[in-house]
């Protein structure tokens, strides 16, 4: 009972809603100690049935505190878990809020026929609400698995100008977010220095505005490729190399998922990409897209992922992976490779820490093993 409020307060900070609300039953001084703005500034409400009642209603006036928001939505067949989603936002951007970073998390099983429309409805009355006041500077929508509108990701950029993160990259089956919305996200958002979003949604236009000579540093770039790329002229390498000449510390996360005709890998993964993580989901045969990874992409290379299948040649595209790309932190690779693979990357990548290489098929999920 003799803890200072201010250590309490950082502790409590790393409890979710629920937690918080078990801890403020426990004495006086807890319960006045959840009012500290500290407790606050990064806040995780996971919205599940049943737990309506705990904590909501009592800390509703304290939510507009909260400067880094995460909601998460475990059972999206449950209406009454979407809707207090809903709740917990509209309580979070009221009229003076503090709310810079939010992060909006839909996992489960989907009901049928259901597309989020509730959950969008909710954040795109948010972002046209003008009394809240509301400006965010990081956005992360990568797990929130509906079909983004244009005008939701317009509204996003004009009420936040000072965002300098933006994550849209959510992997679902259709990308109706066009090039000339990104760019006009780029345009609107002059500190911008993290987009993620589809392969279909980049231009040349697009890089055009990353090429401006009074944008800022511009860092991390993340693709998600899909079957909609067929239709999409690819950018040239020519391109790549004056966007890494204009920002030198541009990292690059690319995932290729499994829909994307085999045609296309190559002509998306061009040699002067500064690839820093490479997810191959495809089912294919990619051993000529590994040597490629490995020619190409020795120098900035630091995760790899795949899912393919395995072979003879596959083990010694790994190897040649292993040898050429010293930087490498994680390799998963979702198919049986041999004992010569799991030498070489242990051999020739000092900064490996967890890895995924298994000699032997084992029951689903395989787990990693964990080096540092």
């Amino acid at each position: 009972m003799e803890f200072p409020e201010e250590v309490l307060a950082h502790i409590f900070s790393y409890l979710p809603l629920w937690d918080r609300y078990s801890a403020s039953q426990v004495c006086r001084a807890w319960s006045q100690t959840m009012s500290h703005p500290s407790v606050w500034y990064y806040t995780e409400v996971r919205c599940e049935a049943g737990m309506e009642g705990l904590g909501l209603q009592q800390f509703c006036q304290l939510l507009r505190m909260v400067k880094r928001l995460k909601i998460s939505v475990r059972q999206l067949k449950e209406a009454a878990s979407r809707a207090m989603a809903v709740r917990v936002l509209n309580h979070a951007t009221v009229r003076d809020n503090h709310l810079s970073a939010l992060c909006v998390s839909c996992t489960g099983d989907f009901p049928l026929f259901y597309a989020g429309d509730d959950i969008l409805r909710g954040v795109e009355a948010v972002l046209q609400d003008e009394d809240s006041g509301l400006s965010l500077r990081e956005v992360d929508l990568r797990d929130m698995p509906f079909t983004l509108s244009d005008a939701l990701v317009r509204s996003l950029a004009q009420r936040s100008p000072c965002l300098h993160s933006l994550y849209i990259n959510n992997q679902t089956l259709v990308c109706n977010v066009t090039p000339d919305t990104v760019r006009e996200v780029l345009a609107s958002c002059p500190e911008l220095r993290t987009l993620g979003v589809f392969y279909a949604s980049l231009s040349e236009e697009v890089l055009a505005e990353l090429l401006r000579p009074q944008r800022p540093p511009f860092a991390l770039l993340e693709l998600f490729c899909e079957r909609s790329d067929k239709y999409v002229s690819t950018i040239s390498d020519e391109l790549w190399v004056a966007l890494r000449e204009r920002h030198p510390a541009l990292a690059v996360n690319v995932v290729l998922n499994h829909t994307l005709p085999a045609k296309k890998f190559l002509k998306i993964l061009q040699p002067s990409l500064p690839v820093r993580e490479l997810e191959l989901l495809t089912y294919t045969y990619l051993v000529d897209e590994v040597r490629f990874a490995a020619t190409s992409y020795s120098g900035t290379l630091e995760k790899l992922v795949l899912q393919t299948t395995s072979s003879p040649e596959l083990d010694a595209a790994l190897v040649g992976v292993a040898e050429c790309c010293s930087r490498l932190r994680e390799v998963h690779c979702y198919c049986v490779v041999s004992h010569d693979v799991v030498r070489a990357f242990l051999t020739h990548c000092p900064q490996l820490w967890r890895y995924t290489l298994k000699t032997q098929k084992e029951k689903h999920p395989w787990t990693c093993t964990l080096l540092k």
